[in-house]
């Protein structure tokens, strides 16, 4: 339970951090998956794409991701992030406005690339704030929402695309998937010069108007024991203690495997399946997906609430793991009812519950190293190793031209499913293993588990004190 003071101190932290956190994020993955909307409602054929050329804007944008998420995350450490995040809000803001005006397939593949370069300081930098400000039992609800917010944009881009589609296609001679472009910058300039106002830096350096003096010292204080606040000089001893534990590459391999799990929404493969058996209006072909990521939000907002309370994060991945087998053989199938079809496509989208939690679980881990945690984030699901496999995984597996079936997607989503498995209980192992080193070290018997007192506690600094 919290003190009044601090009670106060987390509402205010809630209302302002995560509204900006979450508006943000909104418009990265609405940006996002207002590709793969307009590429089904008119794109492709007013731009004559031709094979994969879809599978390569994403690639495209996945390298530019790829090359600027360390660079991002490392300016955190230079630049105070309510400068940084919402400047690169406002550059991937004015590139949305390009994408409304290209004429050839060849201009989205450049936009996207820069795109990439700025949208990939988004994610695992909030992630990195969430982790300064909150502590470990307070992160899977607040990266619950903040992920939710981001699905939530990529619902809201179907059913504003099917809208615009309607109502704005042809108006003043733009086609629809013009002006979806266009409404996207229309929203995202405004939220960027939001975040100059109220985004705050890390507890010890932080200045936002809405903290009092008492305040900061307590924003400090409340997470002693908890997570490791000193906001040290970058230096060569980081990369040092980064590499000689087992943290980094195990989270890594987590991070790139079960990212991939994703795939059914990150390539609209329920969209392209509707447009290619045919049947289906433009509108419908926009609309029907969003029950992928409605699902989606549900598990995510459920999974997150229910770890802050157990303080256990890895059945969400056995979870998730499990929804993504059933639902790719229900597809492989292909003599399955549509009805099957769609429950499986929608049974998919539980498959986003994993972002909040890794999320957390990592903070988690790295609590005790401030600078071990803003690279660990760094290569968390959807993001570094996440990317590079990204970055040819969907042109192999998921080639615009394997639609309607997608067999060798299917097939390899098993495989990435039982992988993830696997490697969560990997981590799970290696996590428990140095928390009794450590709790043998200081001559303290471990906790008893319990619902309350979990194996992913471990990670309090306190817990063996």
């Amino acid at each position: 339970m919290y003190s009044k003071q601090e009670g106060k101190l987390v509402l205010k932290l809630d209302w302002f951090i995560l509204s900006y956190c979450c508006l943000v994020y909104f418009t990265n993955y609405l940006d996002r998956s207002n590709i793969n909307n307009a590429y089904v409602s008119g794109m492709k054929e007013e731009l004559s794409m031709q094979g994969t050329d879809f599978n390569k804007i994403n690639s495209i944008f996945t390298a530019g991701y790829i090359v600027g998420m360390i660079p991002n995350n490392l300016m955190l450490q230079v630049i105070p992030p309510r400068i940084w995040l919402p400047l690169c809000q406002i550059i991937w803001g004015v590139l949305t406005f390009g994408t409304s005006a290209v004429h050839n397939v060849q201009q989205v593949y450049a936009i996207r690339f820069f795109q990439g370069l700025a949208e990939s300081s988004t994610f695992v930098g909030t992630h990195y704030i969430l982790g300064s400000w909150y502590r470990p039992a307070e992160l899977g609800k607040r990266s619950g929402i903040f992920t939710s917010s981001g699905l939530a944009g990529t619902l809201f881009s179907g059913v504003l695309q099917g809208s615009v589609f309607r109502n704005l296609n042809g108006t003043s001679g733009r086609s629809g998937w013009r002006w979806l472009f266009i409404i996207d910058g229309v929203i995202t300039l405004p939220i960027a010069f939001y975040g100059f106002w109220v985004f705050p830096d890390v507890p010890a350096t932080t200045n936002v108007f809405y903290l009092n003096e008492e305040e900061r010292k307590l924003a400090i204080t409340r997470l002693q024991g908890h997570v490791n606040v000193t906001h040290s000089p970058l230096s060569w001893q980081l990369f040092k203690r980064m590499l000689t534990r087992w943290r980094w590459y195990a989270c890594s391999l987590l991070f790139a495997i079960s990212g991939e799990t994703e795939s059914f929404g990150s390539n609209n493969l329920m969209g392209q399946w509707l447009a290619a058996i045919g049947g289906y209006s433009v509108e419908q072909i926009d609309f029907y997906p969003a029950g992928v990521t409605a699902f989606g939000i549900a598990s995510t907002l459920v999974c997150a609430t229910w770890t802050d309370y157990t303080q256990v994060r890895w059945p969400v991945l056995v979870y998730m793991a499990f929804a993504g087998i059933v639902a790719s053989i229900c597809i492989l199938v292909w003599s399955s009812p549509t009805g099957l079809k769609f429950f499986a496509y929608y049974l998919a989208g539980a498959s986003y519950s994993g972002q909040a939690i890794t999320f957390a679980w990592a903070n988690q881990i790295c609590a005790d190293d401030d600078q071990e945690r803003a690279i660990v984030l760094v290569c968390d699901r959807q993001h570094m190793w996440n990317n590079v496999v990204n970055a040819w995984w969907s042109i192999v597996f998921y080639p615009a031209t394997d639609a309607p079936r997608f067999t060798k997607g299917m097939i390899a989503m098993i495989a990435i499913c039982v992988s993830t498995l696997a490697v969560t209980g990997l981590v799970w192992y290696l996590e428990r293993k140095e928390h009794k080193l450590r709790c043998a070290a200081e001559k303290a018997p471990p906790p008893v588990e319990s619902h309350k007192d979990s194996p992913n506690s471990q990670n309090h600094l306190l817990d063996c004190k």
